[in-house]
């Protein structure tokens, strides 16, 4: 997954930072401030996408003597720093410019045409034509982004696009995705802008699409930091939790499970702690043989001339009885874990705990031979 991110977002660096050099460039020479707003707006998510790659980088570096568990939260602190770009640089700037824009009203003069190599360029059509190449590049991203999300989404066994965007577990795809998405949009409204305020002789519709382009850039900005906050909040992993559950009800040698827990580190490592107790029916019988050959094993290792001596049959007793549990105990631990890393290979570190084991209602009418 963090691969298929990886191109998404590098894709969308690329066509972002041709974009916003051309948009940069009409809004010059037009004098649009909805074309301006699309500039600088471009500028954010190339800078936005470039720290989404820098997180990605980050997150993918392995656990060290500082991060016993890896670097995985990196990636939403870079996530998280660039929503806050975003809103305070792209749509706070946005704001500023379509502020000023609009107190200017009165006092803005038109856009002369444009010559170039001879030719008598009509500043409206300069606008529309960048908007055309800006849809076609930002088109290609979106529509990158956008396929990898829909095959993630499909992996999770989903078919509603909205809703997996709301649950969606990589808050980088979701950015490159939403982002791609409001520049979709951003499209649309600066075209809209540019073309009533030619159509209609009247500045204020392009200065009202520039704020409706700051506005929504704040929006998404909000959403995208709610997103990476949680994961840097300890969040439990409840399907986790839920599919433990469910593998520990159907465990015949566990009685129930205690003070169960979870913490998301990042998509796909999950931390995964709790207390069992084990069921006594289930897991004493069989013992005492095994605890048998086990001493069997340890007295053989002695010299046969020792091999009679009463306290050293004590030892090996007590010693194979307590190796023959652990060994026990450590089997149902790992059958446990087995299970769930199975059906859940994102929980990835899962620490276990025997709590003690239950005793049952009915004691065995004579004692095991």
């Amino acid at each position: 997954m963090a691969h298929s991110s990886r191109t998404a977002v590098l894709t969308a660096i690329v066509s972002n930072a041709i974009v916003t050099l051309i948009k940069f460039g009409a809004a010059l020479i037009s004098g649009s401030a909805a074309m301006m707003n699309e500039a600088v707006h471009s500028l954010m998510d190339t800078l936005n996408q470039g720290f989404l790659l820098i997180g990605l980088r980050e997150g993918e570096r392995p656990a060290d003597q500082l991060y016993a568990f890896g670097h995985g939260q990196k990636k939403y602190l870079w996530n998280l720093w660039s929503a806050i770009g975003l809103f305070s640089i792209g749509s706070g700037l946005g704001l500023a410019h379509a502020w000023h824009s609009w107190h200017d009203l009165g006092q803005a003069t038109a856009a002369t045409p444009f010559t170039f190599a001879g030719w008598q360029l009509d500043p409206l059509w300069i606008n529309l034509a960048v908007l055309g190449i800006a849809l076609l590049l930002e088109g290609f991203s979106f529509l990158v982004a956008f396929r990898t999300f829909l095959d993630k989404m499909r992996r999770a066994g989903l078919s509603n696009p909205l809703r997996f965007l709301l649950q969606a577990d990589d808050p980088t795809l979701v950015a490159v995705v939403l982002e791609d998405s409001v520049a979709m949009l951003g499209l649309a409204f600066a075209a809209l802008g540019v073309g009533l305020s030619a159509i209609s002789g009247n500045a204020l519709w392009d200065v009202s699409f520039s704020a409706l382009i700051a506005i929504m850039l704040g929006m998404i900005a909000f959403y995208l930091g709610y997103t990476n906050m949680r994961f840097l909040a300890d969040m439990r992993d409840n399907e986790a939790e839920a599919l433990f559950l469910e593998i520990v009800a159907a465990h015949h040698q566990v009685e129930r499970c205690h003070d169960l827990r979870s913490i998301i580190i990042d998509e796909a490592h999950t931390i995964l702690v709790a207390e069992v107790e084990l069921r006594e029916e289930a897991v004493v019988p069989g013992l005492h043989e095994r605890i048998q050959i086990e001493q069997e094993a340890i007295l053989n290792q002695l010299p046969s001339k020792r091999r009679d001596d009463a306290k050293l049959h004590c030892y090996a007793a007590a010693r194979a009885a307590v190796i023959v549990s652990l060994k026990r105990t450590e089997e149902i631990i790992d059958e446990l874990e087995a299970a769930i890393k199975t059906r859940l290979p994102r929980v990835s570190h899962i620490t276990l705990e025997v709590e003690g084991i239950s005793q049952p209602a009915d004691l065995p009418s004579e004692s095991p031979p």
